[in-house]
């Protein structure tokens, strides 16, 4: 990550406005956290880091008084305290934006920013003025260009990161936890965050920053805590971030490039990224356009699409925010507005045009959504009946589920995918974020997919899962499967992809072979330069 450097603020003043002290907590049979010290100064930026499952999660919540029952010490201005809850911690000036979005999507953008502490008229009603004024100060201080009135409901998950930001700011908090503030946005966006993070120094405000981006670390934190296993691994200052040490803290040992091969003589390695001129045409989208019966607000359906993804090919999907990365696997899953759409598709070489997912599934695709928690999970159920969801057909007989087959197929999901959990029968909103994400992979892969559209697949998950999800998506690709992979993150576009389709608009833009472009060359097509490295296949 390259651009504004929030460390050119003033530094830390030392004074600690929040420490944790031995703090220790256990769900049941599992340490969350083992002694955890951890403390956050005025006007630093102090990253906590680790794998997901690591504790990082548990201890921001014990210090945002979402978890009240600990072992150890929390002092605020060197004072104990005992949080009763997320408003005693928030009246404590600790403000916390969580990984998952806490946003009502019925409510407008302004609504949504002073939730809980509306301004009154004279007569006691809401004053909608004096809230659409407050929203548009705090987003314009993100440079965000969100019109206050529009639903939550209708923005993206990038916008609505935005505004999840704005809110938290406007509670002029002395310590604020950012829990990957990031994961959502695109360059620019973060540049812009970077920005606000420096002003928020300069006032003396202190911040806790957890991002699974190296490169982010490297930019904005003063100092990082890496957290394995519930334990403080170690405590790292700004002038010695180097990844690798840090890695190799976060994995105990298990560190390796994010991007190369496992040895092919490792048991069950994959080999290298398969050849894509190797395989047949398994997708051919030409021409590709929708035109909705109802229009969205911030969304961009296909304009006129062509690719190609091949069989045992992986193909990325890059473009800023907006350029319709998600409808286009949206519509190729039959989960895209109902409307007319042009152009041709075919799987295996048969048209193809799925008005409903259910439809896909027969067809052999699958598709893992940029929001697991809304999209791909219902969170009270058990991580075992999250698996089989999309497979139950084929665990069925006569209309009943043969619960043998069940228990069979979850448990060599569970191995297949090293899914970390108590049991099956484990609620899949206890998991860490990672662990989330390879239910959602699994499900799908029960389903026996040929063709596998993966929307953000990395999103808010580790470094070591993300090494795994690398790993799985080439051994996948190696048993023949095609893969269209949308990200933001344009490391993974070229390290895991064999080529890269650049969307702009809803249109395909470029064609990029990985062996032969960068990421100056991705973006300079996403922004409408010209890029080197072009593959008009």
């Amino acid at each position: 990550m390259t651009g504004v450097d929030t460390r050119d603020a003033p530094g830390p003043s030392g004074r600690v406005v929040v420490a944790a002290t031995g703090v220790a907590k256990r769900f049941g049979g599992v340490t969350a956290l083992d002694g955890v010290d951890f403390d956050v100064r005025a006007g630093e930026v102090h990253a906590l880091l680790g794998e997901n499952g690591a504790g990082k999660s548990t201890l921001i919540n014990v210090l945002s008084g979402v978890i009240t029952d600990y072992d150890g010490e929390v002092a605020v201005d060197g004072m104990p305290v005992r949080f009763t809850g997320p408003a005693a911690a928030q009246a404590a000036g600790i403000a916390t934006i969580h990984q998952e979005l806490d946003l009502v999507p019925a409510l407008s953008v302004a609504d949504n920013l002073v939730l809980g502490r509306e301004p009154r008229t004279r007569l006691r009603t809401v004053d909608r003025r004096a809230a659409a004024r407050t929203a548009r100060e705090h987003l314009d201080r993100l440079g965000a260009d969100i019109d206050p009135r529009r639903p939550v409901g209708s923005l993206r998950v990038g916008e609505q990161q935005l505004v999840e930001i704005a809110k938290a700011l406007a509670l002029d908090a002395r310590v604020l936890v950012m829990d990957e503030p990031t994961a959502a946005l695109a360059d620019g966006e973060v540049r812009r965050l970077f920005t606000t993070i420096g002003g928020l120094r300069r006032r003396g405000v202190g911040v806790v920053y957890i991002s699974h981006r190296m490169e982010e670390i490297e930019v904005v934190a003063d100092r990082a805590t890496v957290l394995r296993n519930g334990s403080v691994a170690g405590v790292v200052p700004a002038g010695r971030m180097d990844r690798r040490r840090i890695v190799a803290m976060m994995v105990g040992g298990r560190a390796a490039s994010l991007f190369e091969p496992a040895p092919a003589d490792v048991a069950g390695a994959p080999g290298p990224l398969p050849a894509s001129a190797g395989g047949d045409p398994l997708l051919h989208v030409t021409d590709l356009a929708v035109r909705p019966r109802a229009s969205r607000p911030g969304r961009c359906e296909p304009a006129g699409i062509s690719l190609t993804v091949r069989a045992g090919e992986i193909v990325g999907l890059a473009g800023l925010m907006g350029a319709g990365r998600t409808e286009l696997l949206e519509t190729l899953f039959g989960a895209g507005p109902a409307g007319r759409r042009t152009g041709t598709v075919l799987l295996a070489g048969r048209p193809y045009a799925p008005r409903r997912p259910r439809a896909a599934l027969r067809a052999g695709v699958g598709f893992v959504p940029e929001d697991r928690r809304r999209s791909a999970l219902v969170l009270e159920h058990p991580v075992g009946r999250s698996i089989v969801l999309a497979a139950l057909s084929r665990l069925t007989s006569a209309g009943f589920v043969i619960h043998g087959r069940e228990r069979a197929a979850v448990a060599r999901s569970l191995t297949d995918l090293a899914i970390k959990t108590a049991s099956a029968a484990t609620p899949v909103g206890a998991l860490s974020g990672g662990n989330q994400q390879k239910v959602v992979f699994a499900r799908h892969l029960l389903t026996e997919p040929r063709l596998l559209l993966l929307d953000e697949p990395t999103r808010g998950v580790d470094i070591g899962a993300k090494a795994e999800i690398y790993r799985l998506l080439r051994r996948l690709a190696g048993d023949g499967m095609g893969i269209l992979l949308a990200s933001s993150e344009l490391p993974e576009l070229l390290g895991v992809c064999d080529r890269v389709v650049v969307l702009r608009r809803g249109r395909a833009v470029a064609d990029l072979a990985t062996g032969g472009c960068t990421a100056e060359d991705v973006l300079a097509a996403a922004m409408g330069g010209p890029a080197a490295g072009r593959d008009d296949r």
